[in-house]
This record gives structure tokens, C-alpha cells and sequence, in this order.
């Protein structure tokens, strides 16, 4: 059976919508990945682009309310910025919260290029922090 991991920001458009892609596509089958936000929005384009540009592609993701998903037990609970942090509802059963903080891709401020360049690296780090975690919940 496959370990099921929520992954939280505020509005599931940049961060964690990035983590869902990377761990659906770093984890396979062993993982079911699933993403929302507590004060849900739309997935930002430049989201979409740059994950693209890693041969991950979110476009048919869609962002969701933290509330989809009360009542259901997830084996992880990630959350990716201090606002998810504070506000994540408590999930039933036995789940091991994680937080994971990563800069906010979507206040980038400058060119397009400029604006661009932090969420190819926001997108790095999370891949780099998935390669991670994933390498050390295999050992176990």
C-alpha cells in the first residue's frame, strides 16, 4: 500500500503544488502524493513552466482547501511555509509532521527573467529536500 503524504502551503499554487509533482515522480507507486492549501488559489504558470522545464509536468494539478482532506489519515504531513505551519488542521491516526520551509516563489519581485530565475531555484531546492527525505524513508 502506497504511504499517503499531504503536503501544505497557503494557497497551493507554487510550493507545494511543486512538491506534489516531484514526489509523484520521484516516489512511483511506494508514495501517493496529495497537495492543498488553507487559503487555496490557482497554480501559478511559472509553477507549471519551470516544472516543465524539469520534465515534471503539474499542469492538470489544481488547487485545493486543506478541507478537502479532513477526515482522512495521511502517513505524512508536510507543510512548506511558517502560515501552513501554524494554521494545518490535525489529521486522524498516527501522521508525522514534517516542515520544510522554502522561500515563496510567487513574491518575487523584478523581470520576468528575474522572477523566473527564484522559482527555478525555489524548484531545486524542493526537489533536493524530496531526493532527500526520500532517500532516508527508504533506509528505514
Amino acid at each position: 500500500m502506497a504511504t499517503k503524504v499531504l503536503i501544505l502551503c497557503t494557497g497551493n499554487s507554487c510550493r507545494s503544488q511543486m512538491a506534489e509533482g516531484f514526489l509523484r515522480e520521484l516516489g512511483g507507486a511506494e508514495y501517493e502524493a496529495h497537495s492543498a492549501g488553507v487559503a487555496p488559489s490557482q497554480v501559478n504558470p511559472l509553477a507549471i513552466q519551470v516544472m516543465q522545464e524539469a520534465g515534471v509536468d503539474i499542469s492538470g494539478q489544481r488547487s485545493k482547501s486543506v478541507t478537502e482532506y479532513l477526515g482522512q489519515h495521511f502517513a505524512y504531513v508536510i507543510t512548506v511555509c511558517g502560515n501552513a505551519a501554524k494554521n494545518c488542521p490535525i489529521f486522524p491516526g498516527p501522521s508525522i509532521r514534517l516542515h520544510w520551509p522554502f522561500d515563496d516563489p510567487a513574491e518575487a519581485e523584478g523581470t520576468p527573467e528575474q522572477r523566473l530565475e527564484v522559482f527555478r531555484r525555489v524548484r531545486d531546492e524542493i526537489a533536493a529536500q524530496i531526493r532527500q527525505w526520500l532517500a532516508e524513508t527508504r533506509q528505514r
